[in-house]
């Protein structure tokens, strides 16, 4: 077979038992592709993981419609053995047929341990090799080999010279590939027979991309100063006269053009910051101009330029795995940073070809959200995908650190941009490893932020789900479910502009090891927003710059925690398309999106908005059922404008998720 997906999805043929019982311990199911072509077919799946929860959804969503004589194609998943469904409850056995699948199956002239560490998404490419190459029965560090050349094109023994590492390393983190740590101790060891990587930092740089990015960084100016130089042995720094963290080697082959091309798109993407440099007009005539700082305007506007065509050629395809939508984001975020930032000194055709672009990534990413958005909730934890995933891989550091849960309600992506380069200057001792997850739809605080607490989907809080009230108690309930007591969780909310002496009142009690804080004055700065995005950007910048967020990093910094920032949901400037003026039918009426009790009621609604979005209860209760704004549109009195949230667009559904620690 020529896809690894057909031996799993065969078995899944609609109308045959209403309820299929999987037993996948090597969570196979929970593959982007796999999901979409359960769902495709009609299935329903939910995890057997939580007993309560479980039985809670079982109950609600299926055997209440079975009893109504409905019919329904529901798969129950249960990560472990075949042997282990015998453990289900008894009503789930009588009514259910088995299954399983593993790995095993899969490729079972492979190692099993180095397979399982491998993201299912790249099962692809492994599975083409083996049947490509039928390597025959391999052990562990041959399977290690296999896997690296064949999934992540990194073939060792080609790696010998400076230029070759450089280049691997550079399309690893620039892609932001993940690569099992057991595969990066191999390839480490294999390199490491070479003498002339004997001193590289690359058990630091090879697995982290914001360590590789800063051992760039710091070799940056060396490379400029030998540029600049006439002879090459006038110039005669050393390591020690530039401060090096990341050791030695001191010089790069950046002018490579197999590294040159990567090191382009770092200075325009905003992942290298340039330098100044004394020598900088002759410099200016080289390639290496991108890298440096020379008129302030004109830098900007040549880096805007090249934002632009990158952004418009990595624009992700609507088959594209989530992660790609995710580094996606960032950069897109980078651009709308950065197009703000240079304000009126953007050219016509720049602000045509902008607009032309957002449309573009709009439809793609709408298209993309509507096939896979449903089997994002059930992907693993770790890393965390959407807001709901965080607490449980928070949950994985408690044994070794404090945690401080930091939600900035209403924080878009482009705007922790702006945060983050104030935060830079402020706190040049703090590190930020940010990567980004996918807020709940609709993207409203009572839904998102709550999931987030809570650490379960939307559907499991029905009696909570048009308020925050609760909020805290969830949090509280997680962590309990966990094993923690009550003294080590702590929970409050209303930060912003104070509430300093809330946080120190609750750090002061030695046994807490949990905190969850939310900081709501974005969210305050969004709903009073009469200027726009730019208006967005200019005030928090502000605020950024008055210090709270530093002072409350270095006070829970401090005191030992370990702080995860992220946010419920985006914000996007719309204009009115008119408003449904439906009185109480909707529960809840947002400006980017309505909520109704019931089919026919929102349908009456769509009657009259018919480009209006009648989103589907995927992962909500039955009875909460969204109808978003069409576009960048709002529900308010046609050409008004508004920041607001609670829609589709990848700039209020992807959100910043930074961890942050001292350097």
């Amino acid at each position: 077979m020529a896809d690894w997906r057909e031996q799993i999805l065969r078995e899944f043929t609609p109308q045959v038992a209403r309820l299929t019982l999987v037993a996948d311990p090597d969570g196979l199911l929970l593959e982007e592709g796999i999901l979409q072509g359960i769902h495709e077919r009609g299935f329903e799946l939910i995890p057997f993981e939580d007993h309560v929860a479980f039985r809670f959804a079982y109950e609600s969503k299926f055997r209440s419609r079975w009893d109504r004589g409905e019919h329904t194609d529901l798969v129950v998943v249960l990560r472990s053995e075949s042997s282990s469904l015998n453990n289900l409850p008894y009503d789930l056995l009588k009514a259910g047929r088995k299954l399983s699948f593993s790995i095993g199956e899969l490729f079972p002239n492979l190692s099993y341990p180095i397979v399982a560490a491998v993201d299912r998404s790249d099962f692809d490419a492994l599975y083409r090799a083996q049947v490509q190459y039928n390597p025959g029965t391999l052990g562990d560090n041959m399977t290690k080999e296999f896997v690296l050349r064949h999934v992540f094109e990194i073939a060792p023994e080609l790696i010998k010279q400076p230029s070759d590492l450089l280049r691997v390393l550079l399309r690893r983190h620039y892609r932001g590939l993940s690569i099992p740590a057991i595969l990066d101790e191999r390839f480490i060891q294999l390199l490491r027979r070479n003498d002339l990587f004997e001193e590289w930092p690359l058990e630091k740089i090879a697995p982290d991309r914001n360590a590789f990015l800063a051992f760039l960084q710091e070799r940056w100016p060396v490379f400029l100063n030998k540029m600049a130089a006439r002879d090459m042995e006038d110039v005669k720094e050393d390591k020690e006269s530039y401060g090096f963290k990341c050791g030695v080697p001191l010089d790069l082959p950046f002018e490579h053009d197999d590294v040159r091309v990567y090191m382009d798109s770092l200075f325009i993407e905003g992942l290298l910051e340039a330098v100044p440099h004394e020598q900088s007009e002759a410099l200016s005539r080289k390639w290496v101009a991108v890298g440096i700082r020379i008129d302030p305007v004109k830098d900007r506007l040549r880096r805007l330029e090249g934002l632009l065509q990158s952004v418009k050629t990595t624009v992700p395809s609507t088959d594209a795995r989530h992660h790609e939508w995710l580094l996606f984001a960032y950069r897109w975020a980078e651009f709308i940073a950065l197009s703000i930032e240079a304000g009126s000194g953007v050219t016509a055709e720049i602000k045509k070809q902008t607009e032309e672009l957002r449309s573009e990534v709009d439809a793609a990413f709408l298209l993309w959200i509507r096939n896979r958005y449903a089997g994002l909730h059930n992907q693993p934890s770790v890393p965390p995908v959407m807001l709901h995933h965080v607490p449980r891989a928070l949950a994985r550091n408690v044994g070794q650190d404090k945690i401080a849960f930091l939600v900035v309600d209403g924080l878009a992506l482009d705007q922790w941009i702006v945060m983050r380069r104030v935060l830079h200057e402020q706190c040049p001792a703090i590190r930020f490893q940010e990567s980004a997850v996918f807020a709940w739809m609709p993207t409203i605080t009572s839904v998102s932020r709550q999931a987030a607490f809570a650490g379960k989907a939307p559907l499991y809080f029905p009696s909570s789900i048009q308020h925050t009230g609760r909020e805290g108690d969830h949090w509280i309930q997680f962590w309990l479910d966990q094993g923690l007591t009550r003294q080590e969780i702590a929970y409050t909310k209303g930060l912003d502009d104070g509430g300093l002496d809330t946080v120190k009142e609750i750090i002061s009690h030695p046994k807490v090891r949990v905190m969850g804080l939310i900081i709501d004055k974005v969210d305050k700065i969004m709903h009073g927003m009469e200027l726009g995005t730019p208006g967005m950007h200019n005030q928090i910048r502000q605020w950024t710059e008055q210090g709270f967020l530093t002072k409350l990093f270095d006070l829970l910094l401090e005191h030992g925690f370990h702080i995860f920032l992220t946010s419920d949901h985006g914000n996007i400037e719309a204009k009115g398309c008119g408003s449904p003026g439906e009185g109480v039918i909707a529960e809840m009426r947002g400006q980017r999106v309505r909520i109704y009790p019931d089919e026919l009621l929102r349908s009456q609604v769509k009657d009259r908005f018919p480009d209006a979005i009648e989103w589907p209860a995927v992962g909500l209760p039955d009875d909460f059922l969204p109808l978003l704004a069409p576009d960048r549109k709002a529900f308010i009195k046609e050409e008004d404008k508004i920041v607001g949230h609670g829609g589709i667009s990848i700039e209020e559904i992807v959100v910043p998720f930074v961890s942050i620690l001292r350097k």
